[in-house]
This record gives structure tokens, C-alpha cells and sequence, in this order.
């Protein structure tokens, strides 16, 4: 085996001196350093005649058939006179302090986009964060560049990192759906590195953003993007409408009924059968849910006016999404004949209906909030 390995390509300046199986079933091959090739300085990469020592490090290299190999390398330390400093040599095929070879790297992140971390872990011996660094390292060299040229439209959200409520915050273009950014954290102070590399031309071009109803999110961008729209997303919105409209009118309603303690009880056990979407419904629980609209028609004008303002995100175009606006207030004085405690609510229910619809056409403020007129 040895005279077979003695001329392979793999190793550039090496020569392969020794070949040991070890007990796991592993080889081992001894390298030795060409005594035709030159030295070169790891950062300057001249050529050096002044060693200062030799060491040997053990790396990993790509399997052979059905064998893991390692590479004890000798590695020298030289006095360059161009860069007049003490340093590491260049080695074609391996990375500064590296512990697995550029084959066994390429090798790695082959696998890494077809399988999972701990499977590629399992299938090449390497330990779970070696394989996770090889594959950051890739995704850097991917897209580690800050580009948001041209970017007018943002998508920011928040995600769990790990229990124990730590969250990261990502931002994407909403017009080519690429992730721009990723901090972790979700207060101002962790957000604001991205509006920071935005810089201020970028923060001025921006338009719209669409996020959840977080609070610190939101007034960050509000600062930092003066001319942007605020979008919420539809299930917060919906949630919120949900807690603060229909949850409140129920109660109303409920409260009103004291001398019916039968009609009072059904109506209080009625909160997750008003908040939940009429398709995740049984049969049993439509079928209630349509006797309760029938006999209270103040919860059957919340239930429709939560109803139209999830298809104002569905709006085909703008205008269509602001007759819908208008109409939804129509709607509650319609069935309450006049401005009673459920058109209030639905007028000031904060956020309640998106600045911009899912395609960012404009919807002034007036017609979302009477009180976010300046």
C-alpha cells in the first residue's frame, strides 16, 4: 500500500513515508515534507529558508473506500525575513491551524446540504461542531456580505433560538425574498446593527416593513426609517382583534345576562368557539357556533367583522382594501345603530388593519386610525 499512496496528487509538497492501520480500523499515513519543495511564509507566501522548528500535527482527511484516514503532518515554523516575523508555513491543502484537509472539507460540506448535521456527524466521524463550523464557513463565504442595494420593501421577524426565551431577529427584501440580516436577540439595542449598516441613505429609501406587533421592533424602525409604513402581519393582528374586540364583547354580553345563568353559562364557555377559524371546526362545533351567532347578534357582528378583516390582506388592490376598511365600520354601526361600545373598539383596536396590504400599495393612516392623523 504504501508504494500505491507514494505518488497521489492529494498532499502537494508531501511524500507519503508510513502507513499504519490503527485499531478502530482507521489508517494513519506519515507524511514527510518533499525535499524538492520549497517553504513558503504563511501570510506572505515568499519563500523561506530559515526554519525554526518542526512539529507534527494529526489531521483528518476524506475517507478511502471504506477506510477513515488521518495525516500526521510535519509542520514548520519559519523566521521570514520578508514579513520579519516568526510564522507558520503555507500548506496548499490544509488551513492555518486547521484540523481536517480542504478535501475532507469539501467533502463535508457536500454532504452537509443534502443531510442532516448529526447524520453527516454519524456517517464521517467528525464531531457535531466541526461539521456545523465547516458549514457556517460555507454559508459566510456564501452570502456573509452585507448587500441591501436597492432594498425598499423589509420583512423583520423573531424566532426562538433556544428555550428559555432567547430569540434571534432576521430581516429579509420582501421584493426578492432573501434574508439581508441576522442578530440575535429582539430589543432596539439588538436590532439597531442592521439599520446601522443600512446606513442612513438605506433607512431614507425604505418604504415599508412588515413585522409582528412587537413593540421595540416596531419603534426602532419607526426612528430609524422615517418614511417607512408599518405592516402587521395578519395573525397578530387577528389575535389582537380577537382579545380585544370579540373577547370584550363576549363578556359584555355575558355580563348582561346575569338573570339567565343557563344563557349567561353558554355564553361565557363560547371564547375558543368565536376565536378559532370556522374551518378548524368540528361539525358539532359549527353547528353551535351558528345557534350562538343566531341568538346574540352583537357576537355575530364581531364574529363578521373579524371575518372581513382577515380578506383585507387578500385584497386584489387598494382601493378594493380600503372600501373594505370603510366598510367594516359601516358594518359595526349598521348592526348596532349607533357608535356604541363595539364600533369603538373596532375603531381603536391599535394595528388592527395593515398600513399596507400583502402587495405594500399605500393605505393612508386615516383610514386605519382616525387618531394616527398628524
Amino acid at each position: 500500500m504504501l508504494n500505491a499512496m507514494s505518488s497521489v496528487p492529494f498532499w502537494e509538497g508531501h511524500i507519503v513515508d508510513a502507513v499504519h492501520e490503527q485499531e478502530d480500523g482507521s489508517l494513519l499515513i506519515a507524511l514527510e515534507t518533499c525535499p524538492a519543495s520549497e517553504a513558503r511564509c504563511g501570510p506572505c507566501r515568499q519563500p523561506c529558508a530559515l526554519v525554526h522548528e518542526l512539529r507534527r500535527r494529526k489531521v483528518r482527511d476524506r475517507d478511502i473506500l471504506d477506510k477513515r484516514v488521518w495525516l500526521d503532518v510535519p509542520v514548520r515554523r519559519l523566521d521570514c525575513h520578508h514579513c520579519n516575523a516568526r510564522v507558520t508555513e503555507h500548506i496548499v491543502w490544509l488551513d492555518r491551524r486547521a484540523r481536517v484537509t480542504h478535501r475532507a472539507r469539501l467533502w463535508v460540506e457536500a454532504l452537509a446540504q443534502l443531510l442532516p448535521i448529526a447524520h453527516v456527524a454519524r456517517l464521517t466521524g467528525l464531531h457535531w461542531h466541526t461539521i456545523k463550523g465547516i458549514d457556517y464557513q460555507r454559508l459566510k463565504h456564501l452570502h456573509g456580505d452585507f448587500a441591501a442595494e436597492g432594498v425598499r420593501r423589509l420583512v423583520m421577524d423573531e424566532f426562538a433560538l433556544h428555550k428559555g426565551h432567547r430569540y434571534v431577529t432576521v430581516a429579509l427584501d420582501a421584493d426578492r425574498m432573501r434574508v439581508l440580516w441576522v442578530g440575535e436577540g429582539n430589543s432596539r439595542e439588538a436590532i439597531r446593527p442592521f439599520f446601522e449598516l443600512l446606513g442612513e441613505e438605506g433607512c431614507q429609501r425604505i418604504e415599508a416593513v412588515a413585522m409582528d406587533m412587537n413593540t421595540a421592533m416596531d419603534l426602532e424602525v419607526r426612528q430609524q426609517c422615517p418614511n417607512a409604513e408599518v405592516v402587521y402581519d395578519l395573525f397578530h393582528v387577528v389575535a389582537r382583534f380577537g382579545r380585544e374586540v370579540v373577547c370584550r364583547v363576549r363578556v359584555d354580553q355575558a355580563n348582561t345576562l346575569r338573570a339567565e345563568p343557563k344563557a349567561r353559562q353558554v355564553i361565557k364557555r363560547s371564547r375558543w368557539l368565536l376565536l378559532r377559524n370556522r374551518d378548524n371546526l368540528k361539525a358539532e362545533q359549527a353547528i353551535k357556533l351558528e345557534e350562538l351567532l343566531a341568538a346574540n347578534q352583537p357576537l355575530a357582528t364581531v364574529y363578521l367583522l373579524k371575518t372581513e378583516l382577515k380578506e383585507i390582506w387578500y385584497a386584489p388592490s387598494v382601493n378594493i382594501g380600503s372600501r373594505s376598511c370603510s366598510s367594516m365600520e359601516n358594518l359595526a354601526q349598521t348592526r348596532s345603530g349607533k357608535r356604541d361600545r363595539t364600533t369603538h373598539l373596532v375603531r381603536q383596536t391599535p394595528g388592527q388593519i395593515p398600513a399596507r396590504h400583502p402587495g405594500f400599495g399605500y393605505l393612508p393612516d386615516e383610514l386605519i386610525d382616525p387618531g394616527r392623523r398628524q
